[in-house]
């Protein structure tokens, strides 16, 4: 006693009044089976009142009942059944169009509002919407000419019927699917797939902008699909500004005391190199309020500083939408680096003498130097000796923020050296000078 109706709008679920009007859901269901509505239009659609369905030529003129299968032409259209009697008091409802005869073929409507009874008299109310009530809503604010019909196409394309409590008839042959048909070919006026072509009234110079426009969202989606952006839609924060041609020696401090007239500032950051830590001569400035944003960049755009005359504008990175994006989730091609541990008891690997417990965590190595027994022969050798050794050599650099065990072990290890260096000497003999 229900039925699916696939539409162009969405899909709707028809629940039936068998009981109350058994012949006229006999004939509705039945006409489902002939798949009667496959391609109809809905071709009378009155705001606020009824959508109107059902008529194969699209006219509000045609159509024909079940019966007719049976009993041939003379069995066009049956007459209505009155009793029971089923207000049209909802939106929702399902009922069949009068021929104006007191007779129903296959049209049939669905109301669009609540409180129609001046529709009782006439009409005959057999089913409702239960399923897919947001189809309401859409066909309810599409655009119609004076007399209804809408601009662009809404269709039935299919219709399933998912319990059908009547007996088939053996004589009638039910049709399975008919073939897609070129529905376009029939009707001038838009499908569901199908746009207005503008470009014809467009200048040269327009064209080029929507075709750089098209180009743009390309790119942007070919960046979400590699990982380069978070999404699609991602933006540049409003309220930061970018400032490059800067003065080497100016610092943030000194555009935060200059920019910070205009507002509240968050943040102020000269970028730098990494590994000299030398000024990349631009920043990013980021505000409290976009209003104070607006105000620097009209203000500030070609202003002396240090010298240098820096040139001002909005902020265009997404990098920290993306690093907060990245804390998140993870990103493709992304991959956790693991630090290798050594195998302990391996002689290769020579660590640097531990400090004193407590400040092991403070400890940070700028170089780490391993001698084998062989490269120890080299050091000692007669040879190597008279010639002034470099500054350092033989020596493991350690800073440490605690002075005294650093000097310490920098003593012994001076030490150690110089009785190293003082023996060595002695076995050649005093043949040159040994530096230490």
């Amino acid at each position: 006693m229900a039925v699916l109706v696939e539409t162009s709008l969405g899909t709707i679920v028809f629940d039936l009044y068998c009981e109350e009007k058994p012949r006229t859901c006999m004939n509705f269901i039945k006409l489902c089976k002939m798949k009667h509505f496959n391609f109809c239009l809905f071709h009378c659609v009155q705001k606020n009142l009824v959508a109107q369905s059902g008529d194969p030529s699209g006219t509000g003129r045609g159509g024909w009942s079940f019966f007719r299968y049976l009993y041939g032409e003379q069995a066009k259209f049956f007459d209505a059944e009155k009793k029971p009697k089923i207000s049209h008091s909802r939106k929702g409802l399902i009922s069949m169009v009068d021929n104006g005869a007191g007779q129903h073929g296959s049209q049939f409507f669905i109301t669009l509002s609540d409180d129609l009874n001046y529709l009782d008299d006439k009409h005959t109310v057999f089913g409702y919407v239960a399923e897919g009530i947001d189809f309401i809503h859409k066909i309810n604010e599409v655009y119609c000419d004076k007399d209804g019909r809408p601009f662009r196409n809404v269709r039935i394309h299919h219709t399933f019927v998912l319990d059908d409590p009547f007996v088939d008839i053996k004589r009638i042959d039910y049709p399975s699917s008919p073939a897609l048909m070129n529905i376009s070919a029939l009707d001038t006026r838009l499908e569901e797939d199908e746009e207005l072509d503008n470009t014809e009234e467009l200048s040269p110079t327009r064209l080029e902008e929507l075709k750089a426009e098209e180009e743009i969202k390309t790119h942007t989606q070919l960046l979400t699909l590699i990982g380069d952006l978070p999404n699609a839609d991602v933006k540049p924060p409003n309220n930061v500004l970018f400032v490059c041609k800067l003065n080497p020696v100016t610092t943030s401090e000194d555009l935060e005391i200059i920019f910070s007239r205009f507002g509240e500032i968050k943040s102020c950051e000269v970028i730098r190199d990494k590994r000299t830590n030398a000024s990349l001569q631009y920043a990013f400035i980021e505000f409290e309020k976009e209003a104070d944003c607006e105000d620097a960049y009209f203000k500030m755009d070609k202003v002396v500083i240090d010298d240098r005359r820096i040139h001002v504008d909005f902020s265009q990175s997404v990098a920290r939408e993306w690093q907060l994006y990245r804390k998140d989730k993870f990103v493709p091609g992304q991959h956790k680096i693991v630090p290798k541990h050594s195998e302990s008891g391996d002689a290769k690997h020579h660590h640097p003498p531990r400090l004193s417990e407590g400040h092991t965590d403070k400890r940070k190595h700028i170089r780490q130097n391993s001698h084998s027994y062989e490269h120890k022969k080299k050091i000692n050798s007669p040879k190597r000796r008279c010639s002034p050794p470099l500054l350092g050599e033989g020596y493991d650099l350690v800073i440490s923020e605690e002075s005294d065990s650093s000097s310490s072990s920098c003593s012994q290890r001076k030490s150690k050296k110089t009785h190293t260096g003082s023996l060595g000497a002695k076995q050649a003999g005093n043949a040159c000078t040994t530096y230490v």
